[in-house]
């Protein structure tokens, strides 16, 4: 922060006399707003997202935090690009066709720099004025409509699995349910030698995986106990349940617990944990899980090291699903 003056109006001793001291209380003002606002980043897992759709907080927030986030990133950060976009989002949180001072209100800009973002949209044509009112034209879908009305849920997950692989140093899959087994839809593989050769379209029983725990405990009990009634529970490891009303009872657990643990049940050697993914709805239409050969990890290790990077790589893949969910209908494969 500086302050300059002609030599005309303040001498030297004058700035540091006069001008100084006020700089140093704006300055501590401005600090004292910058440590109030969340730093930028992606949003918590369940957190509600801002009118500017994305990490920032909303209202009269926004201009300290696009000053924070300036200030965090640099010149890798366009404020103005934040602002605009910020602009368009405010639309949906007005309810009508806002004014420039209820763009102002619900952004927390300035009026200066809300007309600002309006006269540029205008001209680029993603918003119409009509006397003090404006209004978005159908050319904003352009910004983002087409790929995501695209979108499938293994493309959304893809990456989220792949920094939970990187992190944990074990294999990572999105599977979902087709009558009785399991489809694996997404995977990030490590370079760990498994015993199960697993890629995308791979099927198994669902009641011997914990994935297919996962996505059977999220049934409602009308489709639940039919496909149990006639699921050939075979013994395929040593540890495989095969019996229905202890699968019934472990399935209990998961709905309780919220995640699936299965020990070489599956294949000897083999064991792997499970958390659901949910729609914006709340039913499960998929489920997340890690691999890993039993030597590597016991099941506590299990439960204190990769249940908590399962759980939030869920929570990210189903905010992504919900967002794109608000422009289509997202296919699972």
């Amino acid at each position: 922060m500086s302050a300059v003056s002609h030599t005309s109006r303040h001498t030297a001793e004058g700035l540091r006399g006069g001008v100084l001291p006020r700089l140093h209380d704006a300055a501590a003002e401005m600090e004292r707003h910058l440590r109030a606002v969340p730093p930028a980043g992606p949003l918590p897992t369940g957190a509600a997202p801002s009118p500017s759709g994305g990490a920032g907080p909303g209202g009269a927030a926004l201009a300290s935090w696009t000053a924070a986030s300036k200030q965090e990133l640099g010149r890798e950060f366009i404020e103005s690009l934040a602002r605009g976009l910020t602009v368009i989002t405010a639309f949906a949180d007005t309810g009508r066709d806002p004014t420039l001072s209820d763009i102002a209100r619900a952004t927390g800009l300035s009026r200066a720099s809300a007309r600002r973002a309006l006269i540029t949209l205008e001209h680029l044509g993603h918003v119409t004025v009509d006397g003090r009112h404006h209004r978005l034209t159908p050319r904003v879908l352009e910004l983002g409509y087409a790929p995501l009305s695209r979108t499938t849920l293994s493309r959304i997950a893809q990456p989220h699995l792949a920094g939970l692989a990187g992190r944990i140093r074990d294999s990572a899959s999105l599977a979902v349910l087709v009558d009785d087994v399991v489809q694996y839809v997404a995977r990030a593989a490590t370079h760990r030698i498994m015993t199960v050769d697993v890629t995308v379209g791979t099927r198994f029983p669902a009641y011997a995986t914990s994935l297919g725990r996962v996505l059977l405990a999220g049934l409602p009990a009308d489709e639940l106990d039919p496909l149990l009634a006639h699921a050939d529970l075979r013994p395929l490891a040593p540890h495989t349940l095969t019996r229905r009303a202890a699968l019934e009872t472990v399935l209990d657990g998961v709905r309780r617990e919220g995640y699936a643990l299965v020990d070489e049940e599956l294949e000897a050697g083999l064991r792997s944990i499970a958390v659901p993914v949910r729609d914006r709805s709340g039913a499960v239409v998929a489920a997340v899980n890690v691999a890993m050969h039993s030597s590597s990890r016991t099941v506590d290790e299990c439960l204190d090291e990769v249940l908590p990077g399962l759980r939030s790589t869920a929570g990210a893949i189903e905010a992504d699903l919900g967002t794109a969910a608000r422009f289509g209908q997202v296919a699972v494969v």
